[in-house]
């Protein structure tokens, strides 16, 4: 019994992925190399997508006013119990770190929630960090918040660090995410 030979196209196609495969293996390259943070994103080791939201005072604040200091984002909603559950750990890790620089936002999804269930949540924690309103849910599209809690840890020069989505968060897992926001060195380049 005689072998039908394979088709030179076969073996050409096969060897030109075989060989494509192998380039995109070793040409790979990390993100925070390839851009050195240049590029917003909302995701690890890229520059943290600026946005302007009102606060509980009516004052706007813009992520990018706050380069120099560390920031963890939070994204949350008065309905969801995990973030119910972690929010007393955010306040006491936002009362030990925020004399060293540490500001938390704490958007609260408007979209899906009220301001007064959001202000009167925040009352009964007696939280004291900002609280943001995200009317139009425009920071759940641009972070591409897909469950609640979501939380970004966002280093001084405005690069995401970290990203936690889900939750609740343990105080001790907040604290350690945090000390290594406020010890970060800055990136080469920056």
């Amino acid at each position: 019994m005689q072998r039908k030979p394979i088709p030179l196209d076969l073996l050409l196609g096969s060897l030109v992925l075989i060989l494509g495969l192998g380039w995109i293996g070793l040409s790979r390259a990390d993100a925070l190399e390839v851009t050195n943070g240049g590029i917003a994103a909302p995701r690890q080791g890229f520059l943290a997508p600026d946005f302007e939201l009102e606060n509980s005072s009516g004052e706007i604040v813009r992520i990018t006013s706050l380069r120099g200091r560390p920031v963890m984002l939070n994204v949350w909603a008065s309905w969801c119990g995990p973030c119910r559950a972690e929010m007393p750990a955010m306040q006491r890790v936002y009362e030990t770190y925020h004399s060293q620089g540490l500001e938390i936002l704490a958007v609260n999804s408007t979209s899906q929630d009220t301001r007064q269930d959001a202000l009167a949540f925040a009352e009964s924690l007696g939280l004291r960090f900002p609280i943001l309103f995200d009317d139009e849910g425009q920071v759940a599209r641009l972070y591409q918040v897909n469950a609640l809690p979501t939380t970004f840890f966002i280093d001084a020069q405005g690069l995401i660090r970290d990203v936690v989505i889900g939750g609740p968060m343990a105080e001790a897992l907040l604290r350690v995410r945090v000390e290594q926001l406020l010890t970060a060195p800055p990136e080469e380049g920056k």
